[in-house]
């Protein structure tokens, strides 16, 4: 049994069992599956073939006695010449002065180590005699693993291959036969030999691929069983909605939709129709039209008889979105209505008696939307907007308040498609990546901070013409730790600098709910020309005349983030810009900056970003959600992934898949992993 503990095998007792447990392996199954993360290469090679800084192996003839030199503390280092490929090189032994008996002029050594190309010279690892033992059993590629603990190299490569012995006829093949076929798998026995004892570089290379699809498979297939779960136990309410009432309101729209916009409400309109309970994530770039798409979902789902509900993060944008929403639906009889913290007494009594009577169709709201009063009369759809800012729980209470409504979570924070199919996989993800025809890029520049002064030069350029602008800092008051610029010092800077001709505000996240909002309002009306503040303009503020972000420390933020406040201007007619100052030290904050320069195409920005940060990094550890593969890695084998979930999508569809016996390990794999209980087959 593949699932016996590793105390079963041979030469495990308790001590070395815990030690292995240390490293995650208890059972056999453990062992057979800790997979190599690369291999040393001892193949000999020819000189000819050797790259300078490349760790190598060469076989060579001592052609002088060996030179010792001391120096500091019990330090040494020890040189002799070879003779390789008719070749005198130079080797060299750091503090190991016992390998000098073993240096005798016309000794046939081998030895691994880093070859310096110019000095004719390996720094030497790893040294064996020509013909010992030792030389002749050594494989030529040996895997190197994660140890930990008294577990060695040479012990976990015996104990596997004591495993394979054992219990290699028990490695079941659990590809479907037509994936192997198909794909050109190696067998899963073969794959597993071969990625812990390749007989060559494609040996291994083949086994990896194998064994990287089957996990990215089976990943796969635990969220697809899942979905269909989840599915069955939250039955919707298929919404009769009349199209031609819908295509009435989208002709109305004063501008045209994209042919992304499209192509999403009509993926949404499935899923409202449909007797499910629709789980959609919907992404699209800042600017992109999420809210028109929104606003047409609201429109279908009050028309089928049902009302609706926008949550969002902050009442600045519960207000935005609501003149938004009454611009286009309340000229035809819709009901909007606002439910925000800042609304107490008689008025908000009011608001709730009339949403649980159904006089209300649309509500838009902050958290206040989940706080037990507040009932509705028939809730039909929910929308989040900047989904990640809410919790689970908090979306979990509002869409109880319905009888399984559908829910559409929105995000203005582009999501590499790797990761949205991996972190969103029990969701539908929608998304919007084309942009409104006319939209002007907003040009972004960089600046060193000793350029601030001819920076603030434009900015006075731009106020001159009547626009407004954002200055971004990421600290709200000076710091011992760290020097970086601050909104209060910047403000007062500012504000000394633009003296009497212009009024420079400040935003933080410390200031009272009240002064935030009055500080936004005065800066929407343009009273306010200069908004000095830290990241929480990031999402959802919407002030077309502003045409100028400047964002201070620029180093300090991710790519995604800086979009995000880049998003902030370029909403209205006029040409906007952004001005990065920053001084990186390092490469990554170089490159970072660049490639804000290059692009305004989020998905493209949060793909680099990814590559830059790493998809533990990209989400932060904590609430990623990303699981952790053993071989398979999402950024080299993202399409390797989108083919697993497509093949795991239509086998979960398929009837076959539950009830024939050749999908037997499969399904034993869906029940070990506990995504099978309560789910009930047709």
């Amino acid at each position: 049994m593949l699932d016996a503990p590793v105390l079963q095998l041979h030469g495990v007792g308790e001590e070395r069992a815990r030690e292995l447990a240390g490293l995650g392996i208890e059972t056999i199954r453990d062992l057979l599956e800790y997979f190599p993360t690369r291999y040393e290469d001892y193949r000999v090679k020819d000189l000819t073939e050797v790259k300078d800084g490349e760790r190598v192996t060469l076989s060579g003839t001592v052609y002088s006695e060996p030179s010792v030199r001391f120096f500091g503390k019990k330090k040494s280092r020890i040189s002799v010449r070879l003779v390789i490929d008719k070749v005198v090189v130079t080797a060299v032994w750091f503090n190991q002065t016992f390998v000098k008996k073993q240096l005798a002029p016309g000794k046939e050594i081998i030895v691994t180590g880093k070859w310096d190309k110019h000095k004719l010279q390996i720094v030497v690892s790893e040294m064996t005699e020509s013909g010992s033992q030792r030389a002749k059993t050594r494989a030529e590629l040996a895997p190197v693993y994660p140890l930990g603990g008294e577990i060695t190299h040479t012990l976990l490569r015996k104990l596997i291959e004591r495993a394979l012995q054992q219990y290699g006829g028990e490695i079941n093949e659990i590809l479907p036969a037509e994936l192997v076929a198909r794909y050109r798998l190696m067998p899963r026995y073969g794959a597993i030999q071969a990625i812990h004892f390749p007989q060559d570089f494609d040996d291994g290379k083949q086994a990896r691929r194998r064994l990287m699809f089957e996990e990215l498979f089976l990943f796969q297939l635990k969220m697809q069983a899942h979905r269909r779960l989840t599915r069955k136990q939250q039955i919707g309410v298929a919404q009769a909605i009349p199209m031609d009432s819908l295509r009435d309101f989208i002709r109305s729209l004063p501008f045209p939709l994209t042919g992304a916009q499209k192509r999403v409400i009509q993926e949404i309109l499935t899923d409202m129709r449909a007797e499910y309970a629709m789980n959609r994530l919907l992404q699209g770039d800042v600017g992109s039209g999420k809210t028109v798409v929104a606003a047409i979902a609201l429109y279908a789902t009050v028309k089928a008889g049902f009302q609706g509900a926008l949550m969002v993060p902050t009442e600045i944008l519960a207000e935005q979105h609501l003149q938004s929403l009454q611009a286009v639906l309340a000229p035809l009889g819709l009901q909007i209505a606002l439910l925000s913290g800042s609304l107490t007494g008689k008025r908000r009594r009011e608001t709730i008696a009339s949403l649980q009577m159904g006089l209300i169709d649309i509500v838009v709201g902050t958290h206040a939307l989940i706080q037990e009063d507040v009932f509705f009369h028939r809730l039909g759809l929910v929308i989040t907007d900047e989904q990640h800012r809410f919790g689970v729980e908090q979306r979990r209470i509002l869409r109880n308040k319905g009888l399984s409504p559908d829910v559409l979570f929105m995000t203005a924070t582009p999501i590499p498609r790797t990761l949205a199919i991996t972190a969103f996989g029990d969701m539908d993800v929608s998304t919007i990546d084309e942009m409104p025809a006319g939209r002007k890029p907003v040009e972004t520049s960089w600046a060193k901070h000793e350029q601030f002064p001819f920076i603030l030069e434009k900015l006075r350029s731009e106020l001159a013409k009547g626009r407004q602008a954002y200055v971004i800092c990421p600290l709200i008051e000076e710091s011992e730790k760290l020097d970086v610029q601050n909104a209060i010092d910047l403000h007062a800077q500012l504000t000394q600098y633009f003296a009497s001709a212009f009024r420079v505000g400040l935003m933080h996240g410390r200031l009272p709910a009240k002064e935030k909002d009055a500080v936004m309002q005065a800066f929407a009306s343009g009273e306010i020309h200069v908004l000095v503040s830290t990241t929480v303009v990031e999402v959802g503020v919407n002030v077309p005349n502003a045409t100028c972000m400047i964002i201070y420390d620029a180093e300090r933020f991710g790519l995604a983030q800086l979009h995000q406040l880049r998003g902030r201007v370029g909403r209205g007619a006029e040409q906007s810009y952004c001005y990065l100052i920053a001084d990186p030290k390092t490469e990554i904050g170089k490159e970072r900056m660049q490639v804000m320069c290059e692009t305004n195409d989020g998905f493209e920005l949060s793909q680099r970003d990814l590559e830059l940060r790493g998809p533990g990094d990209f989400f932060g550890t904590k609430q990623s959600g990303l699981p952790e593969f053993k071989i398979a890695d999402l950024l080299s084998d993202y399409k390797a992934l989108e083919v697993a979930r497509n093949e795991a999508t239509q086998l979960i569809a398929q009837e076959s898949f539950w009830h024939e016996e050749r999908y037997a390990e499969l399904r034993d794999y869906l029940q070990r992993e506990g995504v099978l209980e309560g789910l009930v087959f047709d």
